[in-house]
């Protein structure tokens, strides 16, 4: 079994920052993406940065200069550095992670995982 415990959301000023974490635990041979998503009542959930291959993408037109994705593939963790927020930032923040991991039975197979999600608001 894999898990994705996402931490971090809270509630910030127009202009702040946030720091968003991602952690991914359980029998993880390898992971081949870490990405983070956002979604508010009534709309899709968006793509809003991703990491694969040793490579960072900023998904979201939105939060180019803004928001910053790292990680650290050693730890299956995945960091989201969300500067000058806006109150349109808002939303829950979703981190979804793909890979490779182990059965009980011994064999190898495809996972592809969500975590429950963090509250972000952003409010004067």
């Amino acid at each position: 079994q894999v898990q994705v415990v996402e931490s971090g959301g809270g509630l910030v000023q127009p202009g702040g920052s946030l720091r968003l974490s991602c952690a991914a635990s359980g029998n993880i041979y390898s992971i081949t993406e870490m990405a983070w998503y956002r979604q508010t009542p009534g709309k899709e959930r968006e793509a809003v940065a991703t990491m694969t291959g040793g490579r960072s993408i900023i998904s979201s037109d939105s939060v180019k200069g803004r928001f910053t994705i790292s990680g650290d593939n050693a730890k299956k963790t995945v960091w989201l550095q969300m500067n000058d927020l806006k109150p349109e930032d808002t939303a829950v923040y979703y981190c979804h992670v793909v890979g490779l991991s182990r059965t009980r039975y011994g064999t190898w197979t495809d996972f592809d995982n969500w975590g429950q999600g963090t509250q972000v608001s952003v409010s004067s």
